[in-house]
C-alpha cells in the first residue's frame, strides 16, 4: 500500500492481532459488497477468492471460527444491490452519573466485562431513543439525554470482534431504580471513579471521558483520530 512508509534501520514489522483482524473484516466486507453489486460470474469467482483469504486472515488473529465456517456465514448475508452494501453495525451507549458523581456500568453477562448501559441500534428508533431505551432495559434507570460526547469505532477499542460504530450519549438520570436485566447483565450498580469494578471493557480507556461528562467538563464529542498510516496500528495510538 503506498501510504506505508519504510520501516526505519532496525525497526521490527510486527503485525498486531487487532490489525489481522481489522484488515480481515475490511477485506471480507469489500468482497461481500461486490458480491451484491455484479452479476459478472468471473468477478463473483474473484470476490470469493478474497472471502477465503478474510477467513484465514481473521482465524489466525483469533483463532475463533475455522476459515469455512466463516466463509458460509459472510455469503450467507450477500445482500442485493444497495441493501448489500456492507457497513459497519451501529451500537448506542449511555454514560450516566448520579448525585454523588458516580457512574452507572453493567457486568455484561455474556462476557463478564463491566460497561456502560450499550446495545445495537434499534430500527425504528432514533439514536438517543435507544440510548434510553438500553439504560431502562439493562438497569432499570429512567433517563433524559444530555448531549452526544463520542463517536468511536468499537472494534479499534476492542469492544467487539466485528466493525461497529458506537454512539455515546451523556443522559441525566430521572428516576427508575437499580434492576439488572435477568438475562443481558449480571450486575448493575453505581460506582466511584476510585472504585471502579474490574474488568472494564476497553480497557478503560472511556473512563476519563465519562467521568468528564458526569462532571460538567467535557464541551465537544470525542472521536477517534486518524491513524497514519491508517492500516497499521502503532503502539502509541491513543487508541
Amino acid at each position: 500500500m503506498a501510504d506505508l512508509p519504510a520501516p526505519s534501520a532496525g525497526e521490527p514489522f510486527l503485525v498486531a492481532p487487532s490489525d489481522l483482524l481489522r484488515w480481515a473484516e475490511a477485506l471480507a466486507g469489500i468482497a461481500r459488497t461486490g458480491l451484491g453489486f455484479t452479476e459478472n460470474l468471473y468477478e463473483r469467482e474473484r470476490f470469493e477468492e478474497v472471502l477465503k483469504i478474510a477467513a484465514d486472515i481473521r482465524y489466525h488473529a483469533l483463532e475463533e471460527v475455522e476459515a469455512g465456517v466463516q466463509i458460509e456465514e459472510w455469503l450467507r448475508s450477500v445482500g442485493k444491490g444497495v441493501p448489500g452494501y456492507v457497513t459497519p453495525k451501529t451500537a448506542v451507549g449511555a454514560v450516566v452519573g448520579n448525585e454523588a458523581g458516580e457512574i452507572l456500568l453493567v457486568q455484561r453477562a455474556g462476557t463478564g466485562v463491566w460497561l456502560y448501559p450499550t446495545g445495537w441500534a434499534d430500527i425504528g428508533y432514533s439514536p438517543s431513543e435507544v440510548a434510553v431505551k438500553e439504560v431502562e432495559e439493562e438497569t432499570g434507570i429512567e433517563v433524559d439525554p444530555v448531549a452526544l460526547i463520542a463517536v468511536f469505532d468499537g472494534m479499534r477499542l476492542g469492544f467487539h470482534s466485528i466493525p461497529l460504530y458506537s454512539l455515546i450519549f451523556h443522559c441525566k438520570m430521572t428516576g427508575g431504580a437499580l434492576k439488572a436485566h435477568p438475562l443481558e447483565c449480571l450486575d448493575v450498580g453505581f460506582f466511584a471513579r476510585d472504585n471502579l469494578p474490574e474488568p472494564l471493557a476497553g480497557s478503560g480507556l472511556w473512563v476519563e471521558m465519562a467521568f468528564a461528562a458526569i462532571d460538567g467538563r467535557q464541551t465537544a464529542a470525542i472521536f477517534d483520530r486518524p491513524r497514519n498510516p491508517t492500516w497499521r496500528s502503532r503502539p502509541d495510538d491513543d487508541a
